[in-house]
């Protein structure tokens, strides 16, 4: 498994308008081969900042299958525009993980 990581400057008054059109943009990306999960956080201390974490099967899911298709065009003209500047794209392999520990209930 690979994860991609991309900080997502939006043009600063354009995030509402981004949170919408990536809405939008959600299910294309998972309807891809090798699409495994997907999350979208905001900066709390800088809100015109996202952090996207796409979780793939292999590398090559993103970078050539996805980034290749037709589907990609799509998403790209739902958001690209958001862009101020265009984000760096880095793939990530797991080196360590720890699982959240159950939580008992407050009696």
């Amino acid at each position: 498994m690979i994860t991609e990581h991309a900080l997502l400057p939006v043009v600063p008054g354009q995030e509402e308008a981004f949170e919408t059109a990536f809405a939008r943009a959600q299910p294309i990306i998972a309807s891809m081969p090798g699409f495994r999960s997907l999350s979208l956080s905001r900066s709390v201390e800088s809100p015109g900042t996202y952090l996207l974490l796409v979780e793939w099967d292999t590398l090559e899911d993103h970078t050539v299958g996805f980034r290749g298709s037709p589907e990609y065009q799509q998403w790209r003209a739902l958001l690209h525009r958001f862009y101020e500047p265009f984000p760096v794209v880095e793939h990530f392999n797991l080196v360590s993980s720890v699982p959240q520990q159950g939580h008992s209930p407050a009696m």
